[in-house]
């Protein structure tokens, strides 16, 4: 299994990847909720149309530092973020439970 830190979380997060195509486009619809966080890449935006639950969504670089970090709520299009490589979607405020913020740097561990 796949998990995630930063410098400020206290405990490994588990984290889904979404590597494929189809995985990115399916993302987090039709779900209900999330265990963990949802890692797609290369990503530089997302949108919330057709979501059932409202989501922090975190812009990640090429190196996984966090360029910015957004709440959007269902039925949002999300603009690109330059510079993004990578977008990590979770349930709203596990972000900042995490320490997921500007400038955090995220490592991915069993990979």
């Amino acid at each position: 299994m796949v998990m995630f830190t930063t410098e400020r979380t206290s405990e490994p997060v588990p984290l889904e990847l979404a590597e494929s195509a189809r995985a990115r486009r399916r993302g987090l619809l039709g779900r209900g909720g999330v265990e963990g966080a949802l890692l797609l890449g290369p990503a530089s935006a997302v949108h919330t149309l057709g979501m059932r639950f409202t989501i922090d969504v975190a812009y990640l670089d090429r190196r996984l530092r966090v360029l910015a970090v957004r709440t959007m709520r269902p039925g949002r299009l999300g603009l690109p973020r330059p510079r993004s490589r990578y977008v990590l979607e979770a349930e709203a405020g596990a972000m900042e439970r995490w320490g997921v913020r500007r400038g955090a740097q995220v490592t991915l561990h069993g990979r």
